[in-house]
C-alpha cells in the first residue's frame, strides 16, 4: 500500500532540503517524496515533506506565507549576504534598538525586492549562484514584488546583533531583507541564522526530527485534512465523468470543495455556475 500524506520535518542546519526529503523517503519506504518550499543549507526549521500523492500539492501551496526567526548582524556584509560568503564591505557604525525599530516600520507591506546574487533564481536556464561561483560578474536579476506582513524585534543579542520575527509572503529572501534594512540604517548587514517556524497552516511545534522518524515517533497528516473546504461525495457516474476530464453539472455555491467517491479523497474541485472541474486532482 502506497504512503500518501504530509510529514512536518524540523530540518537541521547544514543539510539540504533535498537530502532531508531523500532520507525521509528511504526511512518510510515511500514511493515518492517532495517538499513544499526549500530551505537553504544554512537554514533550519519547518520543512513540510510530501509523500506519494502529496507531491501533487506543491503548486497549490506555492504561495503560502511563511514566518521566520532570524538573526541579523550589522556593520559588515558578505558576497552571499550570510556566513557562507567572504566579507565585501564593513563600517564602524553602531545600531541601537531604537534606530532599528524605527527603520523596521519602513518594511511593512508590499515592496520590490532584489534577490541575492547567490540564489536559485534562474538566468537563461542557469541558477544565479552557479553563475556567481563561476566568476561571472554581470548577473542581471530582476526585482520581485514581495510583502512583509509583520516584522518585530525579539531581542538584542550583542552589539549590532539582533533577533527578529518576520511574517512574509512566499518568495521573500530574508537575506535580501537584511541587506535592505542595513542600507536604510546607512550600514551593511549579514544574516547569521534563519529558522522557519511556520509555512501556511503548518507550525514547527508539530514537526519531527530525522531521529524521530528513525525511532518511529511521527505522525503523517492526511491529504484531505489540510484543506478547510466543504465535502462533496460523488456518484459513480459523476466520478467517472470527472476523472475522464468532463465538466460535471453540480448544484452548489461557487467555490472550492473536497471531493470524494465512497471514502476515497479524489482532490479539490471548483464549482462555478453549477458546474465542477478539478482544481487539484490526486488520482
Amino acid at each position: 500500500m502506497s504512503l500518501n500524506g504530509i510529514i512536518l520535518i524540523n530540518k537541521e542546519r547544514g543539510i539540504s532540503s533535498n537530502s532531508v526529503v531523500n532520507k525521509v523517503k528511504y526511512l518510510l519506504g515511500a514511493d515518492k517524496a517532495g517538499h513544499l518550499g526549500t530551505l537553504d543549507v544554512l537554514g533550519e526549521g519547518l520543512l513540510p515533506v510530501t509523500l506519494g500523492k502529496g507531491t501533487k500539492l506543491f503548486d497549490f501551496f506555492l504561495n503560502k506565507d511563511k514566518t521566520y526567526k532570524t538573526v541579523f548582524r550589522f556593520g559588515y556584509t558578505t558576497s552571499t549576504l550570510d556566513l557562507e560568503g567572504e566579507i565585501t564591505n564593513k563600517n564602524d557604525k553602531i545600531i541601537t534598538i531604537e534606530e532599528l525599530k524605527q527603520v523596521l516600520k519602513n518594511f511593512i507591506g508590499k515592496q520590490n525586492q532584489m534577490p541575492p546574487i547567490y540564489s536559485a533564481k534562474k538566468i537563461n536556464g542557469k541558477k544565479a549562484y552557479q553563475l556567481a561561483r563561476n566568476g561571472i560578474s554581470k548577473i542581471e536579476l530582476k526585482p520581485k514584488e514581495i510583502e512583509v506582513y509583520s516584522i518585530s524585534l525579539n531581542k538584542q543579542l550583542d552589539i549590532n546583533t539582533f533577533e527578529l520575527n518576520i511574517n512574509c509572503s512566499s518568495g521573500t529572501y530574508i537575506r535580501s531583507l537584511c541587506r535592505d534594512i542595513a542600507s536604510n540604517l546607512s550600514t551593511f548587514g549579514v544574516m547569521l541564522s534563519i529558522q522557519r517556524t511556520r509555512c501556511g497552516d503548518f507550525f514547527i511545534e508539530n514537526s519531527y526530527t530525522l531521529n524521530d522518524i528513525k525511532n518511529s515517533n511521527y505522525k503523517i497528516i492526511s491529504l484531505d485534512s489540510v484543506f478547510d473546504f466543504s465535502k462533496i461525495t460523488l456518484s459513480q457516474i459523476e466520478r467517472d465523468k470527472l476523472l475522464n476530464g468532463a465538466i460535471v453539472k453540480y448544484n452548489a455555491k461557487n467555490g472550492l470543495y473536497k471531493v470524494y467517491f465512497n471514502d476515497e479523497f479524489l482532490g479539490i474541485v471548483e464549482v462555478n455556475e453549477n458546474y465542477m472541474k478539478f482544481k487539484l486532482r490526486l488520482v
